[in-house]
């Protein structure tokens, strides 16, 4: 098994968890470069808010999008963009990735700016 099968198998089982919750989901993805969050509906078919270091929006205010910082600018516009929508709470998918560097300030960003998970 090479790490990015060990990486997706984390991550159903965490979906599959989600999914018995009934809950919307904040899902979170990184790349070298990128990071993205997307806010899922319950049933997993509709994404209801999106974030990621390629909108122009986000680009202005970071420099390079594959760091901690920008994960933070990331976990901001995507709970700001959450409360627009009217989403209060969310269950965090972190995707299979370890809960540290970009997706813990991501998440960290999300929390402070009025996301609860």
């Amino acid at each position: 098994m090479n790490k990015k099968n060990a990486r997706l198998r984390r991550a159903s089982k965490t979906r599959a968890k989600i999914s018995d919750l009934k809950m919307m989901r904040l899902c979170v993805f990184r790349t070298n470069n990128h990071i993205y969050a997307q806010i899922i509906d319950a049933n997993g078919a509709n994404v209801l808010a999106s974030a990621s270091t390629v909108d122009k929006e986000i680009r202005s205010h970071i420099k390079f999008g594959g760091n901690v910082e920008s994960a933070s600018v990331v976990g901001k516009y995507i709970a700001e963009r959450a409360k627009l929508v009217g989403i209060e709470e969310v269950a965090f998918d972190r995707s299979g990735f370890q809960y540290h560097g970009r997706i813990k300030a991501l998440a960290e960003s999300a929390r402070n700016n009025g996301l609860k998970f």
